[in-house]
């Protein structure tokens, strides 16, 4: 990143990505016996016995664990990495399997099946979906459309695949994760547009995967995260129905790299702020993406008219302060809220549920909420 994108992000702002004190706060309510399927860490064993980072002093054992593994699977610093280079290197998820396999335990079945199609993106350009639809689904059963992590710069829906499963197991829903086009190779808006444009396909298209195009809902991580509520605010500007229900989990809101949780958590694993400022540099075109409306959700957006939002966030997390501003947003709009905190745990944690009960929990307040809207 050049200095001049770095120093305004100082100044002006930061974005965050592609990861609780059960902070409960808003319209939440965090009920102690929930009746969905994945609600339970088959791998909570897996503790880490190492002496806790200066970054994060109130991490799990657990969420240590998958962190340290990570470390030893890929150690190199993301932002001396190429977006290609590192988009080779392993990811969360295969530390979590690295430390299922080392410790024997397999995950039950899910009975939910995979299948992908095409569909138009943005400016028509093709782009892949992927359909998990759980056994036994219903006709015309809900739809959750899902933008995956990683600062629209790497990942994929296979990368955040325990959060697309769990959410179908959970719900009852089909779930359809979309494969964005990534940053640099297509710069913003692209992520963003090709998000809106899988909801715009879905509402139209629902019948054709089994479902009902007057229940879908929109849910992503991180990047994704920020997307979710973005996807809303394009179909309210552009005439389109509303989803049923937003989830947002740790999402990027704004472009602040000076809030209270950049400046506590500027060294966390495994996001940062050098991180991050890897994604703003190959995303942005130039600084001035940082103030539109589609990043800047807590200082420039209109959040009026939107449907019923659940936010999750993660302790030991950069984002985790612009994700109570978001709250905040939306609250003085109207719009209803479910707020969330987890302590002890980092940014990408809500897809590491077989090993963190934390994860556990928020992936049965997720199901919980968006049962409910799909009543």
């Amino acid at each position: 990143m050049n200095n001049s994108v770095i120093n305004r992000f100082a100044i002006r702002g930061g974005i965050g990505l592609s990861l609780a004190l059960a902070l409960t706060l808003s319209s939440c309510k965090d009920e102690e016996n929930p009746t969905t399927v994945i609600n339970t860490s088959p791998g909570q064993s897996i503790q880490s016995s190492s002496a806790k980072p200066s970054w994060g002093p109130t991490i799990t054992p657990q969420m240590l664990a998958i962190i340290e593994e990570l470390g030893r699977l890929n150690p190199t610093p993301i932002q001396t990495l190429s977006a290609q280079e590192a988009r080779t290197k392993p990811s969360f998820k295969d530390a979590v399997n690295s430390l299922l396999s080392k410790n024997s335990i397999t995950l039950p079945a899910t009975g939910v099946t995979k299948t992908e199609r095409m569909i138009p993106g943005y400016n028509n350009v093709p782009i892949r979906i992927v359909v998990y639809t759980p056994s036994g689904v219903a006709s015309s059963a809900p739809v959750i459309v899902y933008m995956h992590g990683g600062g629209w710069v790497i990942a994929s829906p296979e990368v955040y695949e325990y959060s697309t499963l769990a959410l179908a197991k959970n719900t009852g829903a089909i779930v359809v994760s979309v494969d964005y086009r990534l940053a640099p190779e297509n710069k913003f808006p692209t992520a963003h547009e090709d998000s809106y444009a899988a909801y715009k396909w879905v509402k139209e298209n629902a019948a054709s995967l089994g479902g009902n195009p007057a229940k879908v809902a929109v849910a992503g991580e991180s990047a994704g995260g920020n997307m979710a509520i973005t996807t809303a605010l394009l179909a309210r500007d552009r005439g389109l129905a509303l989803p049923v229900h937003i989830l947002s989990v740790f999402p990027v809101a704004n472009n602040d790299l000076n809030t209270a949780s950049y400046n506590t958590y500027a060294s966390a694993m495994p996001l940062n702020k050098p991180s991050i400022m890897w994604f703003v540099d190959k995303y942005f075109n130039t600084t001035a993406d940082g103030d539109n409306a589609l990043i800047s959700l807590t200082d420039v957006a209109n959040l009026n008219g939107l449907p019923p939002v659940t936010i999750i966030g993660a302790e030991i997390d950069p984002l985790q302060t612009e994700g109570m501003q978001l709250r905040d947003k939306l609250q003085a709009a109207g719009v209803s809220v479910t707020y969330q905190l987890y302590t002890g745990v980092t940014h990408e944690f809500f897809g590491m549920y077989s090993i963190v009960p934390e994860a556990a929990q928020a992936q049965a307040l997720a199901a919980r909420q968006l049962n409910a809207a799909f009543r």
